[in-house]
């Protein structure tokens, strides 16, 4: 039994993350093989068909795979786990790169499968280098072919980060679906105020030009991405229900100063020990003028 990954297919290769993790891998000296309803970008050995209803030779890849990654949406991934696990070989690796990892965490284990399964979460664009970059990884069954997996992200250079499975999407409703709430509720505030966006361009500081392009950033990407940080993560209404009621104290809170120095202390002490850190990162983000260039800019299809 072969402890390494020799050939891999990714289902949804064709997209952001999955031409990343095709390109990674390929670099490691892995054939890879596209399964996509769509060619990838870059020509590579590709099969053209619907990962749920896969054709002959799509079920051939599949079987003849020592690793088969799921870059799919969130149903799209679901739907797809028990016809990729009827081929896959029993010693092979079931990776998936889902924002959201509970539901398919449940899934693998309800349907009984019998070989290695990691999720993987790149928790930044995929048109951005990896190194120095966070990915969640959230070991369901181990073995040899995942710590192979792990030991290739950092030989990447990227940065591995071990966690349970419900233990991201709590972290993920905070770092994903609350900031990008935030940021949308910020356009949609905005738009009611309905502002000269030139004149707020010349004259905004860089907190608000930080926050007009992140909003820029987001409103721009691809909407499938940022509705299942926001629909499919069951803790996301809850990080949702809990920005609502933080406007709600600030509002509150203007009426009485004492209470919003309060209110200024309990959000400093979220940083802990960690609030020189983010001191210095602002300063850093801060230091140069901030203001829009002119140009042509690339879309994210990942909810960074």
């Amino acid at each position: 039994m072969s402890q390494e990954i020799r050939q891999c297919v990714i289902a949804g290769g064709a997209g952001g993350v999955g031409g990343m993790f095709a390109d990674l891998l390929e670099g490691s000296g892995i054939e890879v093989c596209i399964i996509d309803i769509n060619p990838p970008s870059v020509r590579r050995q590709f099969k053209k068909c619907d990962i749920t209803v896969p054709t002959p030779q799509a079920k051939d890849m599949i079987q003849k795979a020592d690793m088969v990654m799921l870059a799919l949406p969130e149903n799209a991934a679901l739907q797809a786990v028990k016809v990729v696990g009827s081929l896959m070989k029993p010693d092979s690796l079931l990776a998936h790169t889902l924002s959201v990892q509970s539901p398919i965490f449940k899934r693998i284990h309800a349907l009984g499968l019998p070989f290695e399964s990691i999720g993987l979460n790149p928790m930044f664009a995929p048109s951005l280098s990896i190194a120095g970059r966070p990915v969640a990884v959230i070991v369901q069954n181990d073995g040899p072919k995942g710590s192979h997996l792990i030991q290739m992200i950092l030989d990447w250079k990227g940065r591995p980060v071990l966690l349970e499975a419900e233990e991201h999407d709590q972290l993920a409703a905070a770092m994903q679906a609350l900031t990008h709430a935030a940021i949308l509720t910020f356009g949609l505030a905005l738009a009611e105020l309905d502002v000269d966006i030139a004149k707020l361009s010349s004259l905004a500081p860089p907190p608000h030009a930080t926050m007009l392009a992140l909003l820029a950033r987001i409103s721009s990407g691809t909407p499938e991405v940022y509705w299942d940080v926001q629909s499919v993560n069951h803790q996301a209404m809850t990080a949702r229900a809990t920005l609502a009621e933080a406007v709600g104290s600030l509002d509150e809170s203007v009426r009485d100063k004492s209470v919003f120095i309060e209110l200024l202390r309990k959000s400093r002490e979220v940083f802990g020990n960690e609030i020189a850190l983010y001191q210095d990162l602002c300063t850093s983000i801060f230091e140069g003028p901030i203001a829009p260039k002119e140009g042509k800019h690339s879309q994210t299809n990942h909810p960074g």
